[in-house]
């Protein structure tokens, strides 16, 4: 029996109007009308360049991209050398990814990768569009392929040998904490809070945002976040082409290696759309799935064509604290969707976490709450396991990341190692950017009120015009 494709349109109760809203400002607006700035080279260039003039952002390296929480100075344009450098080896931004001409060991992997797809699923096929339009598709209604945005299917058939999607995490009253669709090129007042709260997360990264914002990207990693992928584009993964969902993947883990060195083992599908073609195709490039078990719905509110309000945010945040105290969460944990997209779903989170942390014995990034101690290729990085981030092990600084060079990990995240792969973490205490924590959360949450997309956009065209 097979379903139409609006009764699948139904289901989702999607509209592609929200699906562009999805992208917000995670730095894709923004960075559709980034004329580039200058190139980066070192501190000197940014005091001098800032001393000049406040719109006229010249940044350097991490330290110094953390230094500002104005929204505007913090998504003025700006060229990264790294990024320069690579940039032709890569996808353009923010279109489909497919494979770049001439790169023969993306094409090696992928010859390997698509041999295994069509083994075991080979009759699995691209289904609706990028942009969320099921209206051609139709469906078995027994799920064959396990589409997510079916009916949540996380469990693929044990025949194919396909790993499970996380939904949850397995520590009981815990929160697993993670935030899609960044970096955020306005995150510092977001991430200072973090930090001021000692609190790590699990990051899922944009290919595309990475190779505009790469030093709001490093920091992520500086500060002891987990980093994760969300493909490069962030559109419906089962839509594409055995080709283009590995590009979408591979050329994201490319991204983070080259600026932030080092190479993700876990991903995020866009909007959930996964299905065992999908799954074939990451596993193939060693990437854990995590899906989600609750959605805040923070990236509808105040997007095209949705009806989510922020009462309706707050209501389902509330919602999932709310069972903590019911015995939901005896045997496992959530794991809620939240974002770093946009003024309010950054916001929302600050006014949200006191009472999450009241509720939850537990609230930790996914890399912990798995003992996931090495959640990179690089085996030189790990990550504190679930006891030692808890504060229930004594074993290691639950901080952060360390790595295995001699460096214990420090209180501001990861620590350097023997081989440059990871530096120290910025804005810490001592650099005299932090909040006292009386007053984190409602100083980062007034810093908040800048229109994100507006003032960065203005900004952005106005600082370049007066560099060039």
């Amino acid at each position: 029996m097979y379903i139409s494709a609006a009764v699948i349109s139904l289901t989702l109760a999607l509209g592609t109007g929200e699906v562009s809203g999805h992208r917000g400002c995670g730095g894709h607006e923004v960075a559709k009308r980034n004329p580039g700035g200058p190139v980066i080279r070192n501190a000197a260039e940014l005091q001098s360049l800032q001393s000049r003039q406040l719109v006229q952002r010249q940044v350097t390296d991490e330290a110094s991209a953390a230094q500002s929480t104005d929204p505007s100075t913090e998504c003025t344009a700006y060229s990264y050398q790294t990024v320069t450098d690579i940039k032709s080896s890569f996808p353009t931004i923010w279109e489909t990814a497919t494979l770049v001409d001439g790169d023969t060991e993306a094409a090696s992997l992928f010859a390997t990768v698509n041999s295994t797809v069509n083994s075991k699923v080979p009759n699995i096929k691209p289904k609706g569009t990028s942009t969320g339009n099921f209206s051609g598709v139709g469906y078995n209604a027994t799920d064959p392929d396990c589409w997510w945005t079916w009916r949540q299917c996380t469990t693929p058939a044990s025949s194919l040998g396909i790993n499970d999607d996380h939904t949850t995490v397995p520590e009981p009253d815990t929160w697993g904490l993670g935030f899609d669709d960044g970096p955020n090129c306005s995150h510092n007042a977001f991430y200072d809070y973090l930090r001021d709260q000692g609190q790590k997360a699990t990051m899922f990264y944009i290919g595309s945002n990475v190779m505009d914002w790469p030093l709001q990207a490093q920091r992520g990693l500086q500060d002891g976040h987990e980093i994760c992928i969300h493909t490069w584009s962030h559109q419906y993964m089962t839509s594409f082409s055995n080709e283009q969902a590995f590009a979408e993947l591979y050329y994201t883990r490319k991204a983070i290696k080259e600026i932030l060195g080092v190479t993700p083992t876990c991903w995020r599908p866009p909007y959930g759309d996964v299905d065992n073609r999908i799954r074939v195709i990451a596993q193939g490039l060693n990437l854990t799935n995590y899906v989600w078990s609750d959605d805040s719905e923070d990236w509808r509110a105040g997007a095209a064509g949705s009806n989510v309000t922020e009462a309706d945010v707050t209501a389902n945040y509330q919602s999932v604290i709310k069972k903590a105290s019911d015995g939901t969460y005896a045997s496992s944990g959530p794991m809620v969707l939240t974002h770093e997209l946009t003024n309010f779903t950054m916001s929302e989170f600050i006014s949200q976490y006191s009472a999450i942390k009241a509720a939850f014995k537990y609230v930790v990034p996914l890399a912990s709450a798995f003992n996931t101690t090495q959640p990179y290729t690089e085996t030189n990085v790990t990550y504190p396991d679930f006891l030692t981030y808890t504060n229930q092990s004594s074993s290691a600084s639950a901080s952060g990341a360390s790595t295995t060079s001699g460096a214990s990990a420090s209180a501001s995240g990861v620590t350097t190692s023997a081989s440059g792969t990871t530096t120290s973490a910025s804005g810490s205490a001592s650099s005299g950017t932090s909040n006292t924590s009386s007053n984190a959360k409602s100083s980062a949450t007034a810093r908040f009120t800048i229109d994100l997309f507006l003032g960065s956009f203005v900004v952005a065209i106005l600082g370049y015009a007066s560099l060039v």
